[in-house]
């Protein structure tokens, strides 16, 4: 199965309609700290 760019753009709309802006931008920022305190415990 070949997912383009239109797909793409279609999945990311819902998950922003689902979770919303504010959802979207703190899991990103969780996700940040995850990262940074995997390599620092490295």
């Amino acid at each position: 199965m070949n997912i383009g760019p239109w797909q793409l753009i279609i999945i990311a709309l819902v998950i922003l309609v689902l979770f919303g802006r504010g959802r979207i931008s703190e899991m990103m920022g969780d996700f940040g700290k995850g990262i940074k305190s995997f390599k620092k415990g490295m």
